[in-house]
């Protein structure tokens, strides 16, 4: 059922740092998602550690991407000069993964049942954003949380007259006790862009593991496990058949924001993403969904 803020039973409004978030806390579960970035934190069942990582030293302020959790990656995934000429020339600014995760969203509904809830919310990529980029497409964002898991669903309509080419990624952060005996299952056989080696196509012939700094981009959207001291997950994507496996590794770690030193031995980034060769182009009035499943395995 739709509901209006007075008749909310499980989800609440609230400041952290100087942000503005959405707390769900529902007898079987519990989540947190901020209106800048669209940008989901926190998750967890009842009675279970967060099933996403959040940096010990993440700060809540307006302009700063959060670290960790699931950010939005959007209309540009990566460094502007690594995407698609057709990407590229859209983009009038270096920075990194789109001006998404650091817009301020609206809050489109809020629908809760003795289940589940569901909060959906939106970004009008119009022209306040000129400066960073050429186009104009509305995004919906909605996630679905419950006892089982959460799901994330990127749905882009392009608004403009013109074919509208994109790329992103739901930049899921995973936690670990330790990343040495971290397994990711499922890209056997799959064919990577190896960044760190002057991104050089290689291919994948077991489990990933992680031995330092790991930066790949994978052709492979399918079904994948993350195993681990403490716990397993699927990841199931929708709309995308290129996956970010990605770690900093400890020289890295020691260069990043709002990132404590050894963390990158407790979490790994697996992002479901239209990246690289899987970028996506709409024509007007087109839509595209790019969506993740978080569950048990």
């Amino acid at each position: 059922m739709t509901t209006k803020p007075a008749q909310w039973s499980f989800t609440r409004w609230r400041t952290i740092g100087h942000l503005e978030a959405l707390e769900v806390h529902h007898p079987l579960f519990q989540a947190r998602l901020f209106l800048q970035g669209g940008h989901l934190t926190n998750f967890a069942p009842r009675d279970e550690p967060d099933w996403l990582w959040l940096s010990d030293t993440a700060r809540f302020e307006p302009g700063r991407a959060i670290r960790g959790g699931i950010p939005v990656c959007w209309p540009w995934f990566g460094v502007p000069a690594k995407n698609p000429p057709e990407v590229r020339r859209r983009i009038l600014t270096t920075a990194s993964h789109g001006f998404a995760r650091t817009a301020v969203w609206k809050l489109e509904d809020v629908r809760e049942s003795a289940h589940d809830v569901e909060i959906s919310l939106s970004l009008d990529a119009n022209t306040d954003f000129d400066e960073q980029w050429q186009g104009h497409a509305l995004v919906l964002l909605t996630m679905t949380f419950s006892v089982r898991g959460c799901q994330i669903a990127l749905t882009t309509t392009n608004l403009g007259n013109t074919p509208l080419a994109y790329s992103q990624a739901l930049h899921t952060y995973l936690p670990t006790a330790d990343i040495a005996r971290t397994r990711v299952h499922g890209l056997d056989g799959s064919e990577f862009i190896d960044t760190l080696d002057n991104w050089t196509t290689k291919l994948q012939k077991s489990p990933v593991r992680f031995e330092g700094e790991t930066d790949r981009i994978y052709q492979c959207g399918e079904p994948l496990i993350v195993s681990g001291p403490g716990g397993n997950r699927r990841l199931t994507a929708i709309g995308s058949d290129s996956t970010v496996v990605w770690n900093p590794g400890p020289d890295k770690a020691r260069t990043l924001s709002d990132f404590p030193d050894e963390a990158w031995t407790t979490m790994v980034c697996v992002e479901t993403a239209n990246a690289m060769s899987d970028y996506r182009v709409l024509n007007e009035g087109q839509s595209h969904t790019l969506g993740v499943v978080l569950g048990r395995v």
